[in-house]
């Protein structure tokens, strides 16, 4: 450092704990005065600039934008409304990184939950590989609400007629899939019974009003479960309407 009259802008950025590309960039967008020049053409900085580079960096380490830091030092009630937008914003970005460190804990314990959305991985090993695959569709195309939904379904045991329609072959015989569909029907009504926003997603869908995306949705039904399954989820729907009061 020179004993003289000031700092050069690599020395100021040095004391600074920045960058001398970022002081340049703050002299342009007008943030920082540009200090005199000696004889030779060198800036020379002084105590004011430095005081002015730390306030501009404080500003910057918390978070404000360059572009509002003017705003924030001319205004009270500017910065106020700044500085509570940050403060939500870190909130929102402290939960979002908390929420992921209990998927992370949980993937920890079990390495293969990792394609299942939140909320499902305690059920990983119950899964078939086309659930496993359905709810991770269901994830990105279904609105939270009808997600939430959809999770609560999962919290019971399955039933010996769901594990059996994930297990059926696709050269499953007539007669097996009526008695699988006889059989799955009480289960499917008990859910639709408890949690009506499954029902009124079926009639919407089956009325072309489905949700967004309700097209993927279907797409992702008929691509992931053989025919046979989807003969079998048919034949409940039939039998569920048949055993509707005027049915």
């Amino acid at each position: 450092m020179r004993n003289g009259g000031g700092w050069s802008t690599r020395e100021l950025a040095e004391i600074a704990g920045t960058t001398l590309k970022a002081v340049r960039h703050y002299h342009r967008i007008g943030l920082l005065e540009e200090p005199e020049r000696a004889v030779n053409g060198y800036k020379q900085y002084q105590t004011r600039h430095l005081v002015r580079l730390l306030r501009i960096r404080r500003l910057a380490d918390l978070g404000v934008p360059l572009a509002d830091i003017a705003a924030v030092e001319s205004s009270v009630e500017g910065a106020e409304q700044t500085f509570r937008a940050l403060d939500a914003e870190l909130a929102a970005s402290i939960e979002r990184q908390q929420r992921i460190r209990e998927e992370l804990a949980g993937i920890l314990r079990q390495p293969d939950r990792t394609d299942l959305p939140p909320g499902f991985g305690h059920l990983a090993g119950d899964l078939s590989e086309a659930e496993r695959a359905f709810l991770l569709v269901c994830s990105r195309v279904l609105d939270p609400q009808v997600l939430d939904t959809l999770r609560e379904t999962y919290t019971s045991t399955p039933t010996a007629a769901g594990k059996d329609l994930d297990a059926l072959t696709e050269d499953a015989s007539e007669e097996t899939r009526q008695n699988l569909a006889e059989r799955l029907a009480p289960d499917i009504d008990r859910d639709r019974q408890k949690h009506p926003r499954l029902r009124e997603l079926a009639e919407q869908g089956a009325a072309g009003r489905g949700p967004r995306n309700w097209l993927v949705f279907l797409r992702a039904v008929v691509e992931l479960y053989n025919p046979a399954q989807i003969d079998v989820l048919q034949r409940v729907n039939v039998i569920l309407d048949r055993d509707e009061p005027g049915g």
